[in-house]
């Protein structure tokens, strides 16, 4: 169909994908991940993602990660979106998570395509679909293929966004002609999952973004989105320039963004398999992120 009304944002425009803090024994930190979650919400997130990839969510239990929805939900309040991912490689177990997350208290989950099997696209569809069927919390379809090895095309998205409650994506897929495709003939909110794709994704239709670099740098991810709202493009564009020496060394710099996060805000151990960041890796992030506090 063609939306008519402006875009949905079902869960907000500003989404941080929320690290999951560990204590120095490598046990969940509840008081830290509330105290992050407060503050990122003061600093101008609409919504939290937790239990994502940035929330190492390969390495937390289903116990831990109901618990950490629980504990944020208690910090933040019923006011503000928090999102679950769910996704297995699995379905019956992505149904459990998702069953879980909901009595947890998430507004949404967030759901990857089934990872490692390479599943064909009919398989891909059941399985969202099944997911769906199975709860009544509104699902946000993740597209990352370069991490589950498997798309979500468009023709696919076309398919799902007749459900109910498949409402959005998170599009990590880096085919800007598909989001376009989709957006024009559904109203499926698109946020964008890759921090270089942030503005324009949002200058063709898109709802927004669900941020790893707003962990750090919350307002100024936001920036550029709240100058393309007022009308001062030129504005929104050299200020999403500001944040590309930031992003590239966060995201694009050889370690995962779990793994930058907590090197820059001192926020606990990874688990493994993953490994801190070696000190020359540290001093360019910070490096970075003192020049983007300074700019």
């Amino acid at each position: 169909m063609t939306p008519t009304a402006p875009r949905p944002r079902p869960f907000g425009r500003t989404l941080c994908a929320m690290i999951t803090p560990f204590t120095a024994t490598g046990a969940l930190d509840l008081g830290a991940a509330r105290a992050h979650a407060a503050h990122l919400v003061a600093e101008g997130c609409d919504g939290l993602v937790l239990s994502g990839t940035t929330g190492e969510s390969p390495t937390t239990s289903d116990a831990e990660k109901a618990e950490l929805l629980r504990a944020v939900r208690a910090e933040v309040g019923a006011g503000v979106p928090l999102l679950s991912g769910v996704g297995s490689a699995d379905t019956a177990h992505a149904v459990r998570l998702a069953h879980e997350a909901e009595e947890a208290g998430a507004d949404g989950l967030l759901v990857v395509p089934p990872y490692y099997s390479r599943p064909p696209q009919g398989a891909v569809e059941a399985y969202f679909l099944r997911i769906a069927d199975a709860t009544g919390v509104p699902l946000m379809l993740y597209d990352i293929p370069g991490r589950t090895g498997v798309r979500i095309e468009p023709e696919t998205l076309l398919r799902l966004a007749d459900h109910p409650r498949i409402v959005a994506v998170k599009d990590c897929a880096y085919d800007l002609l598909g989001s376009t495709k989709v957006l024009a003939r559904t109203s499926l909110a698109y946020y964008s999952g890759c921090e270089e794709l942030n503005l324009p994704l949002y200058a063709v239709g898109g709802a927004g973004y669900v941020s790893t670099v707003a962990n750090v740098a919350p307002r100024h991810m936001r920036a550029p989105l709240d100058a393309f709202d007022a009308g001062r493009t030129a504005e929104a564009a050299r200020l999403n320039g500001l944040t590309a020496r930031l992003v590239e060394l966060m995201m694009a710099g050889g370690l995962p963004g779990t793994v930058t996060v907590k090197a820059l805000l001192d926020a606990g151990p990874v688990r493994e398999p993953l490994q801190p960041a070696g000190r020359e890796a540290v001093d360019g992030l910070r490096a970075a992120y003192e020049e983007l506090l300074a700019g």
